[in-house]
């Protein structure tokens, strides 16, 4: 089969054969119609997580997943031969990744796609939209007499930060470049310029302060002392910062979930949970793609199909 592998640190892509997966007992094996790019997949082509999680060339790089179950593992129950299925294809080793005609992956890691949704907006929700999902719900606790405020509110994380948390009935303000803001009252959110006297300008939309905090960007977290209502302590999440604890704070780092994927295909299919694709491109023109995520402004998910 054709995948995109790397066979070092820092080396290049290249489309080539590969030996198609094995699964075990608990695995189903997933013919690929798309995927998509999240930083942290160049990131970790560069060694960003070596210290964590063993790697074993040549990569095969990719976490996220769309595709048809094409076989299943003799302990599976939960799906079967010909199922549509998209997950976050995260393993406990960096290696046979998901920019593949075809992917091995754990039950645990996968669930039947939205039905609405094409391959290609399937293939943009799980990693991101699992961290929004996992943040808000999981750790903050998000609920209707809520006002959340979303750093980095138009990015792809974001975004369904966003559409989750006004599905969960909260009033959601996020920061946004002036470019983004008519994107994300598009959403449904409240937007603000990120930058000096962002904190003054929270406090304008929410007076008494807003009861929790999603960072996503890093950059602005020393304002949520100062954005923060009273009683609300401790009700703020970053997945860039670890520095976060020290606010009494999550520090969130995705995992996957089956049962939290469901809840997003219905939340998809419900219409409550839109999927803006930046850019798609083949499978033999993924190092454009990385180039095109690490610029670092595209707005949506840069989507890869197989």
């Amino acid at each position: 089969m054709r995948a995109v592998v790397y066979n070092e640190y820092g080396g290049p892509l290249e489309v080539t054969d590969v030996d198609e997966p094995k699964i075990g007992p608990d695995w189903v094996k997933i013919a690929v119609r798309a995927s998509s790019v999240n930083p942290v997949d160049w990131k970790i082509a560069t060694g960003g997580l070596d210290a964590v999680l063993d790697t074993y060339f040549p990569v095969v790089p990719g976490w996220d997943v769309a595709g048809v179950v094409e076989e299943v593992g003799p302990s599976v129950t939960e799906l079967e031969v010909g199922d549509e299925v998209f997950g976050y294809v995260r393993k406990d080793a960096v290696q046979g990744g998901t920019y593949a005609e075809k992917v091995g992956a754990p039950i645990r890691t996968v669930a039947k796609k939205p039905a609405d949704a094409s391959f290609e907006q399937a293939a943009a929700i799980p990693l991101a939209g699992l961290t929004a999902f996992q943040a808000l719900v999981h750790h903050l606790d998000v609920g209707a007499d809520d006002i959340v405020l979303v750093h980095a509110a138009s990015g792809g994380v974001g975004s369904f930060a966003v559409q989750i948390a006004i599905s969960l009935g909260a009033r959601v303000i996020g920061t946004a470049s002036d470019g983004n803001h008519d994107y994300l009252r598009g959403l449904g959110a409240e937007p603000v310029t990120y930058g000096d006297g962002l904190a003054e300008r929270v406090r304008e939309l929410a007076p008494d302060g807003v009861t929790a905090v999603l960072d996503l960007s890093g950059a602005d977290l020393d304002t949520t002392p100062h954005v923060l209502a009273g009683g609300s302590e401790g009700r703020v999440a970053s997945i860039i910062d670890p520095a976060v604890k020290e606010l009494g704070g999550h520090y969130v780092f995705v995992r996957p979930d089956a049962d939290d994927l469901d809840e997003l295909a219905s939340l998809f299919d419900d219409g409550a949970l839109k999927v803006e694709i930046a850019e798609t491109f083949p499978l033999a023109e993924t190092q454009k793609a990385w180039d095109l995520s690490q610029e670092g402004h595209t707005r949506g998910k840069i989507v890869i199909t197989v």
